[in-house]
């Protein structure tokens, strides 16, 4: 046999002696829970995500309900599903967690990660809103639940950024139906727009959009009305006087003369 063809096959011969001597993960054959989590944990570490999983997976089913393992193999479960980009189950690990053990140090972690990973979910504010919602909520629970987390500043960035995301859809929605001249279709949105998400820029678009429908279909005291909002909030505005114009002159009654 050429010496190629030899160690080729000693190669092979090495490799198919180790296939048969490893011996594949199962997390069942520990006979400790504590040695199970440091091995899932150890496994998560060095990018064995699918190990990872299973073996915190497991430790979800067989740790008693108040051990307090539980909550940190949900809390790395979560982690190994983010891991993987499977973002609806890392967001259902996390919230289990803080139902579970709503009083854990890690209760308030959990629901800030578990926002993120509803948020990753809404990808474009065009889609729908159903997982922004969620991610809403759930960044609204923390500052609720844990008004003095340390992760609050987090959270509320987190929700400014999703109510911009909202009054977008909003906003876009509204615009669509000025568009094709669907007038109150479009106000009810941008009404909408500009009560739900004050906080946000588009909030005077809209009311800007408002004064462009009313004057369409002739609304003058709808119109008057919100370009004095308009003037009174943002009085340095450009867009607001090329679209308002200058506000009225108030005139005064002449007094009355003098009693004979």
């Amino acid at each position: 046999m050429p010496p190629v063809s030899r160690n080729l096959v000693l190669v092979l011969a090495v490799v198919v002696a180790a296939a048969c001597t490893s011996h594949p993960w199962n997390p069942k054959k520990f006979t400790s829970n504590e040695e199970l989590y440091k091995e899932s944990l150890r496994r998560f570490q060095r990018g064995k995500i699918d190990d990872a999983i299973a073996g915190f997976e497991q430790l979800t089913l067989d740790l008693p309900a108040r051990d307090t393992l539980l909550s940190r193999s949900q809390y790395w479960l979560g982690q190994a599903h983010e891991k993987k980009g499977e973002h609806i189950l890392a967001a259902q690990s996390f919230s289990h967690l803080m139902e579970s053990f709503p009083d854990d140090t890690l209760a308030d972690d959990a629901l800030l990660l578990a926002g993120k990973s509803y948020r990753k979910l809404w990808r474009k504010s065009s889609l729908d809103a159903t997982y922004g919602e969620s991610a809403l909520n759930t960044f609204n629970t923390l500052l609720a639940l844990y008004p003095n987390s340390p992760l609050r500043g987090e959270a509320e960035k987190n929700i400014r950024q999703l109510e911009t995301e909202f009054a977008k859809k909003d906003y876009d929605t509204g615009v669509h139906y000025l568009r094709r001249k669907a007038f109150d279709s479009a106000i009810l949105y941008f009404k909408d727009v500009v009560k739900k998400y004050p906080r946000t820029d588009f909030s005077r678009q809209a009311q800007l959009r408002l004064v462009q429908a009313y004057d369409a279909i002739s609304y003058r005291a709808d119109r008057d009305d919100t370009c004095a909002a308009l003037r009174e909030n943002y009085p340095r505005d450009a867009e607001v006087r090329q679209r308002c114009g200058t506000p009225p002159v108030a005139t005064t009654a002449p007094s009355a003369p003098p009693a004979p």
